[in-house]
């Protein structure tokens, strides 16, 4: 279980700070899972009653790595299998923002968020596949990183949209943020699309001077939507940079508009693909009593995912669908090309480009749960 491997963990790390071993960074520190990386203790749900009682056989990469040193606290709740905004969507119950409980702590990773916030734990995993570990974080008032894609390990991480989901640190500093990320990082042959590239030390510019740094404001991030104190506490931090010697530039990301459609189109075609496993035969929950294998698929899936994973799954299916599959699919990935290059662009004339993680605080329970567009 949980409580014996940590405790187990704890007594090993422990005996060896009082025999003078070397036990290097975070050891002992406790950390907690969000509940869509396999670990071999406990179960590995995803939040969906299609997983219930699926025990993994083995543990994800970045598990693994942290396991080697750190105390690994529990699974945190999140979106069912990652998808949403709000952490209304997990078949164990929505999560409760800490700083006011009426109001959501934001998705996916809105367990680890809350728990790192309620300081029920100091650092915590997330997963980001359209923002799931930065808006979370910015709700719950922490940091949150979503790495470049094949940075960190995606071996054990139950999959959503396999060309975007990334795993990453959530804390309440940068510091703890970055000494995480040189525990998870890494390249793992297990993972086809993990970059074999050294891991650099994330904690060794922490301090450095941002003088003379230049920072990109995107026009399109700062316009109609956006609520206004979200917008003066951005511009607060904008002139505390500059007061540092940072220099601020606007520059523009043309295709932003594009970015949401684009999202809505290939992460549900990748999740429709994914999620053709949880059946009832190989993985999750099975259907009592099928009359034929048609029916254990339908009533399989049918009482097993929530109202959000099926209208996903629906709308991937559609997108990648005979006579679709070009009007939708491929022109998504066409877009997406377009934002790539805006960034890439970009950054040809900035060091980092700087905005809103989310265009509103935190909403309030049921405000948005019933209005998917407005969600998304």
């Amino acid at each position: 279980t949980f409580k014996e491997q940590a405790l187990a963990k704890a007594k090993e790390v422990d005996d060896k700070v009082a025999s003078t071993q070397k036990v290097g960074v975070l050891a002992g520190v406790p950390v907690a899972i969000k509940d869509n990386m396999c670990t071999s203790f406990g179960a590995t749900t995803c939040a969906s009653k299609i997983l219930e009682n699926f025990h993994a056989p083995y543990n994800a990469t970045a598990v693994e790595k942290m396991m080697q040193r750190m105390v690994t606290l529990g699974k945190t709740n999140m979106d069912e299998f990652a998808m949403g905004s709000s952490n209304e969507t997990s078949f164990y119950g929505p999560v409760k923002n800490p700083w006011d409980t009426d109001r959501v702590p934001g998705g996916s990773s809105g367990g680890s968020a809350s728990a790192i916030a309620a300081r029920l734990a100091p650092i915590a995993t997330g997963t980001d596949t359209g923002g799931s570990i930065r808006q979370p974080s910015s709700l719950c008032n922490l940091t949150g990183l979503k790495p470049t894609y094949g940075r960190v390990s995606r071996y054990g991480m139950i999959a959503f949209a396999s060309s975007l989901d990334q795993a990453g640190p959530m804390a309440t500093s940068a510091e703890d943020a970055a000494w995480l990320m040189n525990v998870m990082s890494g390249f793992d042959k297990r993972d086809s699309t993990s970059v074999d590239r050294d891991v650099p030390d994330y904690t060794a510019s922490l301090n450095d001077s941002v003088e003379g740094m230049t920072i990109g404001l995107p026009k399109e991030y700062f316009g109609e939507g956006l609520d206004s104190k979200v917008a003066a506490t951005v511009e607060a931090a904008i002139k505390t940079y500059e007061s540092m010697g940072a220099k601020i530039k606007e520059i523009s990301l043309p295709n932003t508009s594009l970015a949401i459609p684009t999202y809505y189109v290939v992460a549900p075609a990748e999740c429709s693909s994914n999620l053709s496993r949880m059946d009832g035969v190989r993985f999750g929950h099975r259907a009592e009593d099928p009359k034929d294998l048609m029916d254990l698929y339908t009533r399989s899936r049918g009482e097993g995912f929530g109202d959000e994973v099926k209208r996903r799954i629906m709308i991937g299916a559609y997108a990648l669908s005979a006579g679709y599959y070009d009007a939708y699919y491929l022109k998504a990935q066409q877009c997406r090309r377009l934002i790539s290059n805006d960034f890439q662009e970009a950054f040809k004339e900035v060091d980092v480009i700087m905005g809103p993680t989310a265009p509103t605080p935190a909403f309030r329970f049921g405000e948005k749960v019933n209005d998917p567009v407005a969600m998304y």
